[in-house]
């Protein structure tokens, strides 16, 4: 009786400190799986999963890509991330820019790839800090390496957030525009593709002169010569 209460006793377990190393072991790591895991499952957010650990029902209808309306891809492309097809991840140029741009006394403007905003969609949180970054970076090249940027795009635009409790673009389109995905016309995404930057304060039926503004800018730049979408075919 004495050595079997030795073998289950707390005394016999690994220490705390030791539980607690394979328990952020796993929680760093446990992305790189899920990774492939979504090359074939639609994948929740963090965002989502919050809601759902609030007991608050998130509203998200998956939408694959060739059921979501050109002109919304190319919208969302051109304002979020007109390097989309051609980087690795990261769009230098544009970070240089935004650099150069906080040093002559402006304001340091994001900078983020869509494959960067899906890695912290995806596995992160909200906020700037370095710690996210240092996160977020390793996790946008084995994205990169591992999802085609078709699939990391159809992730994207379903998992972005466009108002409380709204994720992906087949329920936004819905709760706005009463409308599907598939469907929308020129104007309508690009008013939707202006609302990403903060959609808890910019509403895509009901925008502000300086949103307007934006998402003239956004449905010109995708109804002119548009970004490039060639990686998406």
């Amino acid at each position: 009786m004495i050595d079997e209460f030795a073998t289950t006793s707390p005394m016999s377990r690994p220490p705390l400190k030791k539980r607690l190393l394979k328990l952020l072991a796993f929680l760093l790591l446990a992305p790189y799986a899920l990774t492939v895991i979504y090359l074939f499952v639609p994948p929740p957010s963090t965002l989502m999963l919050a809601d759902l650990a609030a007991f608050t029902l998130p509203r998200r209808d998956w939408a694959p890509l060739e059921k979501i309306a050109p002109s919304l891809a190319a919208s969302v492309i051109a304002a979020e991330d007109g390097a989309f097809c051609s980087h690795f991840g990261f769009d230098f140029a544009q970070l240089e820019k935004s650099i150069d741009q906080a040093a002559e006394g402006g304001k340091l403007r994001g900078a983020s790839t869509i494959s960067q905003q899906t890695a912290k969609n995806l596995f992160l949180w909200n906020g700037r800090s370095w710690l996210r970054k240092a996160l977020e970076a390793p996790l946008t090249v084995w994205m990169e390496i591992i999802l085609p940027k078709r699939r990391i795009l159809e992730i994207y635009l379903n998992v972005a957030q466009w108002g409380d409790g709204i994720y992906g673009i087949e329920a936004a389109s819905q709760h706005y525009f009463g409308t599907s995905a598939a469907t929308l016309s020129i104007y309508q995404a690009a008013l939707l593709a202006s609302a990403l930057p903060n959609p808890k304060l910019l509403s895509p039926i009901n925008p502000g002169p300086a949103q307007l503004a934006q998402a003239t800018i956004i449905r010109r730049r995708a109804q002119s010569h548009g970004p490039d979408l060639s990686c998406l075919k």
